[in-house]
């Protein structure tokens, strides 16, 4: 490869700082060889892997979303220019709403009509609040216009009916006269919505409903059946399914239900100390704790695995999709908020769990078409994080936007030598990796260092590609929760990346503890 240049003299100054910093802080690099097989093509990223979840609980739809035509926060119709404009950017490809648990106790009729009619209902789920339905059906469909996101629906089957769920579906799809499509253009909304992705429950195992598969399976051969949109419309039909290592509701799903099975959702959160009582904190952790998130997040690796292979036996024709639409961390309540509300601090550390995740997710790119992160705006591992009128965009929402060019690209083969990173008994890959050929054509290499004491040389041959420049991104800090703030929303932010050629291959310096994506052309 020939060619490679530096965006700027500033970039190759900020990373030698970097570098000098890490060297400073533990010494020797450790060295790690990828090959990239572009000339092997394996699967397409669907976009939809970068999904986000929005459900009413704490600060995630109201203040985070949603403040009012009336608020003094700046807002179009009621929606927070900042959170639009950052979620515009991220290039969301669909929104699920609205939950989770929440979805099983909506009573979608309570969000439609004038919004000082609508009844006011306690949420039960998420802190025992009053839920205003000010944002409802209308309100949602507007909001994924505006980031021009597809709509993903959980339907209500822990406390709902078959009945209210099909009428649901024909307030928002129906292009005829009846009585609920003129009701819905008596609120507003003429022409029909499309409904791209509808749920059948939610968590049906537990908060939805506490059932077993087999009991659920014939729930959603009853409810599925009543899912009826125009022609050439029908929603995606996604099953509830499991959460943990088990694949007996991929099994019981597969073999017991012969139609409308499109998709199958897989739950997994991460902790850091893997006991749901306690989960460990989201700042101020040690290097233990550091190290045991990223081994439990990769359980989902094992998780995905087994699950698929349940669906290659049972559907070879690949037909069923696998969904986790509900991922990402989940920490011990912070003092002094209300612990119902689910609010958390974002900082490297959830950045580099999103960008493993991420290459777990494109490995499992054929099955897997899917993936929603827990949650958008306030919620567990956020995008933003908001303060009355101000917001910050956390690490995670970086990763997120560094990886926009994998949506829609074509999974490429790698193979990676790296030492491990071990802490006492735990060990994990010191490196990951991920590489893909974009819809430019151009090839996309993301990298994550999770070794936060040791810089990583990392030495790239492309098999299949003469690249003549490589340009990129890194995302890194001095301390394992450095994290962004409404009073300092800038401390962790992406920096330009200097690659460098040698012998032939091309050569990245990952800082400790970073994310890099790097494009070659």
């Amino acid at each position: 490869m020939t060619g490679i240049r530096v965006r700027s003299i500033l970039a190759v100054c900020a990373l030698a700082c970097i570098a000098s910093f890490a060297t400073a802080q533990s010494g020797a690099a450790v060295n790690v060889s990828v090959t990239v097989h572009a000339n092997e093509a394996g699967a397409t990223i669907n976009p939809n892997v970068y999904g986000q979840f929005a459900e009413h609980l704490g600060a995630g739809i109201y203040e985070g979303i949603w403040v009012g035509e009336a608020s003094s926060i700046p807002n179009t119709n009621g929606y927070r220019n900042d959170v639009i404009a950052a979620l515009r950017e991220l290039k969301v490809p669909v929104v699920r709403w609205p939950g989770g648990c929440f979805a099983d106790e909506y009573h979608w009729r309570d969000g439609i009509g004038p919004r000082e009619k609508r009844p006011v209902k306690v949420n039960t789920h998420w802190g025992g609040v009053p839920e205003t339905n000010e944002f409802g059906t209308h309100e949602f469909m507007a909001f994924a216009e505006m980031i021009g996101a597809k709509v993903y629906i959980s339907g209500n089957v822990g406390s709902g009916s078959p009945q209210e769920m099909a009428d649901w579906m024909e307030y928002m799809t129906s292009n005829t006269v009846s009585t609920l499509a003129n009701l819905r253009r008596q609120n507003g909304r003429d022409q029909p919505w499309e409904v791209h992705y509808f749920g059948i429950g939610n968590e049906t195992w537990g908060c939805g409903g506490n059932m077993t598969p087999e009991y659920y399976a014939n729930l959603f051969r009853q409810y599925a059946t009543y899912i009826k949109a125009p022609p050439g419309h029908r929603p995606t039909i996604v099953a509830s399914g499991g959460n943990d290592e088990s694949t007996r509701w991929a099994e019981v799903l597969t073999t017991n239900v012969e139609r409308d099975l499109d998709a199958i959702s897989h739950h997994y959160y991460t902790t850091p100390t893997g006991i749901w009582k306690q989960k460990g904190n989201s700042i101020g952790f040690g290097e233990d704790q550091w190290i045991s998130t990223f081994a439990n997040t990769m359980k989902i690796d094992e998780y995905i695995t087994n699950n698929v292979r349940i669906l290659e036996k049972n559907d070879p024709k690949n037909e069923i999709a696998f969904y986790v639409d509900e991922w990402g961390t989940w920490y011990d309540p912070e003092p002094g908020r209300e612990p119902g509300f689910l609010y958390q601090q974002n900082t490297l550390r959830d950045a580099l769990v999103a960008a493993i995740n991420f290459n777990i997710f494109h490995d499992h790119a054929r099955r897997v078409q899917m993936t929603n992160i827990a949650q958008m705006v306030n919620v567990l591992q956020a995008m933003i994080l908001t303060d009355g009128p101000r917001m910050a965009l956390t690490p995670t929402y970086h990763v997120f936007h560094m990886y926009i060019p994998f949506q829609g690209a074509t999974v490429l083969p790698t193979d990676i030598r790296a030492p491990t990173y071990s802490v006492g008994k735990t060990r994990v890959p010191s490196v990951t990796v991920s590489a893909a050929r974009d819809t430019s054509g151009n090839i996309q290499l993301a990298l994550v260092n999770l070794d936060p004491n040791r810089e990583a040389r990392v030495t790239t041959n492309v098999k299949g590609f003469d690249a003549q420049r490589a340009t990129g991104r890194m995302l890194t800090a001095n301390a394992m929760d450095a994290r962004n703030t409404v009073d300092a929303p800038s401390d962790v932010k992406p920096a330009p990346l200097n690659a460098t050629r040698e012998d032939g291959a091309l050569v990245l310096r990952l800082p400790p503890k970073s994310v890099t994506v790097v494009q070659l052309q």
